[in-house]
Order: structure tokens, then sequence, then C-alpha cells
């Protein structure tokens, strides 16, 4: 073989055309153009390794070009110098680039929300962290081997969102962060969790708190207030409703009959913070609240959800129909939705005497008991159905008029 090189000129290589058979165009040094009858063109390197003949295919023409493929030759000869054989190299980038496009942040992130996240938490909190990833971190992280994530790498991703206003965001991300990381680091795709450097990093994010009445006095005022509503059937079922389970707004908004079960006075489903079920021992009170809503949408055929929305019986009640509700009977800037919460968990401590513990179960907070296991849905059932019902009916007094009196819970 002529030791020439670079025998082709680019029109020769662009202009060549098909033949019956497929033939070669030879450049030297082992690279020649293989052009099919078909007219496709494929760049190819004959070489020696180990005393053997063997062929290194480079690429399509014009995808790759002549000078390129040139390019790959020379390196191939170089390798072959070193005693490397350029085919077995190429399969081993190759594999390499695949072990990466695996490694990368973005794809340990949506294996984990795959095979661990979404069994963790409730469908709607697995979307909203999803959304979170998609939009804050893989633009800027999400293509990086997560091997290769440093510290000061992270902290500009987290930045970019803080500078956005979005205080609240960037600690949620840089936890979800934590969350892939460590998933990262029991697959053996990264040694460690950058995340702990970046403590104290980021501005700090102030607890927002929810407007709440906790004064019995102005309880009373709320539920007077709450009584002579006139608005929507439905509306007024829920503000009734809501301070009696004190559930978070979005659980009672989205309630479904199939999960109440009327005649055992329970309402069992899935905490949208935890993720774990929950069940609520429904006071007398409620029962009767929802007796009477069933027949307006409860009925067979009629919508699933106990609050279904006023322009589709298939979508639960707006987020915003309670709050409007309590803004028209003037609590704006005072009373929430989520309010209730505050309201229960307060006035049941410090007027009612109930045991901190069976607060936070009925608040569905992560409660853990002396030897640190999470509470189950059933623990202190009984004793949560008697404060719920000695809860309904303290409200019940308050209502009525008689609020300097509190009511005795069974045992006290």
């Amino acid at each position: 073989m002529s030791r020439q090189t670079n025998k082709l000129s680019a029109t020769a290589v662009k202009t060549a055309k098909p033949r019956n058979k497929t033939f070669k165009m030879t450049d030297g040094g082992g690279l020649y153009l293989e052009v099919s009858p078909s007219g496709s063109k494929y760049w190819r390197m004959k070489y020696r390794h180990a005393g053997k003949e063997k062929r290194l295919a480079i690429g399509v023409y014009p995808g790759i070009s002549l000078v390129a493929a040139r390019e790959v030759r020379d390196e191939a000869k170089r390798q072959l110098a070193q005693g490397i054989d350029p085919s077995a190299a190429k399969r081993i980038a190759r594999q390499q680039g695949e072990e990466a496009a695996a490694n990368t942040f973005m794809a340990v992130a949506v294996e984990w929300l795959e095979k661990v996240h979404q069994h963790d938490v409730v469908p709607a909190h697995y979307q909203r962290n999803k959304r979170r990833l998609e939009r804050d971190a893989f633009p800027t992280i999400g293509k990086r081997p997560i091997s290769e994530i440093t510290p000061p790498e992270l902290l500009d991703c987290l930045r970019r969102i803080e500078e956005r206003g979005h205080i609240e965001t960037a600690h949620r991300v840089k936890t979800l962060c934590g969350q892939v990381f460590r998933y990262g680091i029991s697959t053996g795709r990264v040694e460690r969790d950058p995340v702990p450097d970046l403590r104290g990093a980021l501005r700090p994010h102030k607890t927002k708190h929810y407007a709440a009445v906790t004064d019995p006095k102005e309880v009373i005022g709320l539920l007077r207030a709450i009584e002579g509503y006139g608005g929507q059937p439905v509306t007024i079922a829920a503000l009734k409703l809501a301070p009696l389970v004190f559930t978070r707004p979005g659980e009672l908004r989205q309630a479904r009959w199939t999960d109440i079960d009327l005649k055992e006075a329970t309402w069992t489903f899935h905490a949208s913070k935890t993720g774990q079920a929950h069940i609520v021992p429904l006071p007398a009170q409620a029962v009767a609240i929802l007796r009477d809503l069933h027949g307006l949408t409860g009925l067979t055929g009629r919508a699933e959800y106990v609050f279904p929305g006023v322009r589709s019986s298939k979508r639960p009640m707006s987020n915003n129909t309670i709050k409007a509700a309590l803004d028209r009977m003037g609590f704006k800037g005072e009373m929430t939705a989520h309010g209730f919460r505050a309201m229960a968990r307060t006035i049941l401590a410090e007027r009612l005497n109930y045991p901190e513990h069976y607060i936070e179960q009925q608040l569905a907070h992560a409660v853990k008991d002396s030897n640190g296991r999470a509470y189950n849905r059933t623990s202190h059932l009984e004793q949560r159905r008697e404060m719920l019902q000695s809860w309904a009916d303290y409200l019940d007094t308050l209502r009525d008029g008689a609020d300097n009196v509190v009511p005795i819970r069974a045992g006290a």
C-alpha cells in the first residue's frame, strides 16, 4: 500500500457517484471512503494491531467530513503507536459516554422520582416536586455528571432561584437535590452529597404563618358568621366542616365519598404532606353535615367529590372558595382556610387540655413515639375520636353563646 496520504479532495468525495458494486476511494494511511450502490458513503480505516488486520468504522459522509475523518485517522495512528487498539478504545469511549449519560443529575433524579419519591408521597406532592426539579434544577445542572457537581456549582443553581425572589423554592429545591444525591450515593453513582456544604449559604426563608382566629371570643363571631352565611350549599357545608375536622384545605376540598364511612363515622385518606394513611374520626356534627350533603353531591352517578367544583362535578372545589367566603364574611386578613388548623391546635391544647401528641396526630403531622417510631393511622384513634367530639361540642357551646363554659372531657 502506498504511504502517500491525503489523496482525496473534498470535491472528489462530494461528487463520487454510486456504481453497481461497492467501491473504495483511498485517502492513504489506511483511510478510505466506501461508496455503496445506494449512494451511501462510509468512512473506514484499515489497520493492523497485534498481528491482525482490522477495520475502524469512522462514520457516514457528509456527517463526517473529509477533514474530520482524517483527524480520526491521525488519532488512531497515535493510539497504535502507543499499543492501543483504536476500535477497542472507541468501544470503551462509547460505553463511558453511555454510562455518563445514565449518571447525569437529571438521569439520577428522574430515577429517584419514579422509583422512590412517587411511592412515598401523594400524587400532587410528587408532581410539585417533579416540576420544581424540571424548572429549577435540570436547566443548569441536569446534564452534568452527578459525580462532578461541586458545592459552588449547586449554589449557583440555587442562587438563580433566589435571585427571582423565590426564597422558599430555593430551599425546597436544595432539599430535593440532597435527596437525589443521597439516592445517587446508595446506587453507586456519586460518593458524597454536596448539599450540607451549602448550610447557611442561602438567604433564610421566613416561615409564612396563616392568618387564624385563636381567641375563643373571636371564634364566636366566626362561627356565627359561618352559620349565617348565604352562599352555595356546598360552600356552606365546607365552611361548617372545616373547623370540626381541621384537615389541610386541599385535603378537605378534595375529599371523596368513597373515603368516607358515615356508618363508622370515619374519613380515611393519605395526608398530603407525609403521604401516610390518615384517619379522621368524625364527630356527630360532622356526620350530620355530610349526611345532608350526600343527597346533593353523593348520589350514584353524581360527583365523586364531597365538595365538587361549580363548573364541573369531575373536579373538586376551587382552592380559593373557602378563603373567598371568609373574606366576604369580613375576615379578610384575619382568617384563612388553613387557619382552622391553628385555631384547633391552640384551643385544644390551651383550653381543653388535650395532649399535644393527640393533636399533632390529628393534624396529620409526622409524630413519633418515645422510641422514634412514627405513629400509625390507628394510634390513639378512640382518644382522638373523643377529642374531636369534645371539640365539636365546645364549638357548639361557643356559637350558641355560652363561651365561658368549657366542657369537661371524659377522664379529666
